[in-house]
C-alpha cells in the first residue's frame, strides 16, 4: 500500500530523511518508530503530499497521493491534533470536510460515534482537551472510510482509558483488512498494538520486521545483579569473567551479565560468598530492544543517559 524508494528529503545541508526504502505490509498495524529527530514525521507530510521530497519517491497504491482522484477514500490521516478552527463545533468541522469530499452527511453522525465524541458534537473546539482534540482527528481520518489510515503519535494527550480505545481501534482496522501506519514513542503500547515495525534512526531505516522479530532480537537474555558492597562487586566480577560469563558495569553497585542463567550465577556467587541485594533476568521488551537498535542514532540526548556507559567494557573500566 505504501512504497518508499530512495526516500530523501533535505533542508539545506541536512538530510533528514535519507534514503528511506520500505514497504507498509498491507492488513496489519506497522509501527513507524525512531527517536525525536529521526524524520518519522518528515517521512509522514511526503507520504501524504504535504512535502516534496528531495529525491526518490513515496507511493500510495502506485500513486503519489496528488494523483489520487478522491484521496480521502484511499487515504485517512492525522498528524496533528492541535489544527483545528477553535471557533468550529466539531460538528461542523467534520460536516465540511464531508460536504467537500462528496460524503453523505450521516457519515458524520457515524464516525462522531466511532470516537465517543457525540456528547460533544456542538462544543466549540476551542474549549477541547489534547485529547479530545484526537479524538476529533481520528474522527476525521476515518471520514471517508479508506483502506489506510496514517495517525502520527494518535496517543498523545489521552488518558489511559482513550489509549487503551485507540489500541482496540488500530486492531480492529487492521482486522478489517485495512493498513494502519502509525509512529509512537510509547514503546509498551506499540509492543501490545503492532504486527510489524518499521524503524529509523537519523533519516535511515535500521530495522524492517515483524514486532515479535525485533524485540527476539534484542540482549533480552541479560541478568542483572545488584552487589552492594564495592569490594565484593570486583571480585565477584571477576570470578564471572573467569567463567566466561560476559559482565557489564551499569551502576555503582549493577553489573549486567550475558552468557549464563540466573541459577547458574546465584551458584557463583554463593561459591565465592558473595550478598547479592538483587539477580534478575528481566522479561523481553520493545522498549529495551528499540534503545539498542537506536542508541548510536538519538540525536538529542541529555548527560548520563545511555551511550555515556560504555557498552562493552568490562569490570575494570567502573573503577
Amino acid at each position: 500500500m505504501i512504497t518508499l524508494r530512495r526516500l530523501t528529503k533535505q533542508y539545506g545541508d541536512k538530510k533528514v530523511v535519507d534514503g528511506l526504502t520500505f514497504d507498509v505490509p498491507e492488513a496489519k498495524v506497522t509501527g513507524f518508530l525512531g527517536p525525536n529527530g529521526a524524520g518519522k514525521s518528515t517521512t509522514m507530510r511526503v507520504i501524504l503530499g504535504l512535502d516534496r521530497p528531495t529525491q526518490g519517491e513515496a507511493l500510495i497504491g502506485g500513486k503519489a497521493y496528488a494523483d489520487l482522484e478522491h484521496p480521502l477514500r484511499h487515504v485517512g490521516a492525522l498528524l496533528d491534533a492541535k489544527a483545528l478552527h477553535p471557533a468550529r463545533t466539531a460538528r461542523k468541522h467534520l460536516l465540511a470536510m464531508a460536504r467537500s469530499n462528496g460524503f453523505p452527511a450521516g457519515r458524520v453522525d457515524e464516525v462522531l460515534d466511532t470516537v465517543g465524541l457525540t456528547s460533544a458534537a456542538d462544543k466549540r473546539m476551542g474549549a477541547f482537551s489534547l485529547g479530545m482534540g484526537q479524538r476529533l482527528g481520528i474522527a476525521g481520518a476515518l471520514l471517508g472510510d479508506p483502506e489506510l489510515l496514517i495517525f502520527d503519535e494518535p496517543v498523545n494527550g489521552l488518558d489511559p482509558d482513550g489509549v487503551r480505545w485507540i489500541r482496540g481501534l488500530m486492531r480492529s482496522l487492521a482486522r478489517e483488512g485495512r493498513t494502519v501506519f502509525v509512529s509512537s514513542h510509547l514503546m509498551s503500547e506499540m509492543q501490545l498494538t503492532a504486527d510489524h515495525l518499521i524503524v529509523i534512526a537519523r533519516g535511515r531505516v535500521i530495522m524492517d520486521a515483524p514486532t515479535e522479530q525485533v524485540i527476539a532480537g534484542s540482549t533480552f537474555g541479560v541478568v542483572k545483579v545488584r552487589v552492594p558492597d564495592p569490594h565484593q562487586l570486583h571480585t565477584f566480577a571477576d570470578g564471572l569473567v573467569a567463567d566466561r560469563i560476559g559482565v557489564r558495569r551499569t551502576g555503582p553497585e549493577h553489573l549486567t551479565l550475558s552468557g549464563a542463567g540466573i541459577e547458574r550465577i546465584g551458584d557463583i556467587a554463593h561459591h565465592l560468598g558473595i550478598r547479592l541485594h538483587e539477580l534478575t533476568a528481566p522479561e523481553p521488551s520493545l522498549e529495551e530492544a528499540f534503545m539498542e537498535l537506536t542508541n548510536e542514532g538519538v540525536e538529542y540526548r541529555a548527560p548520563g543517559t545511555r551511550s555515556d556507559t560504555p557498552q562493552n567494557a568490562q569490570h575494570g573500566g567502573g573503577r
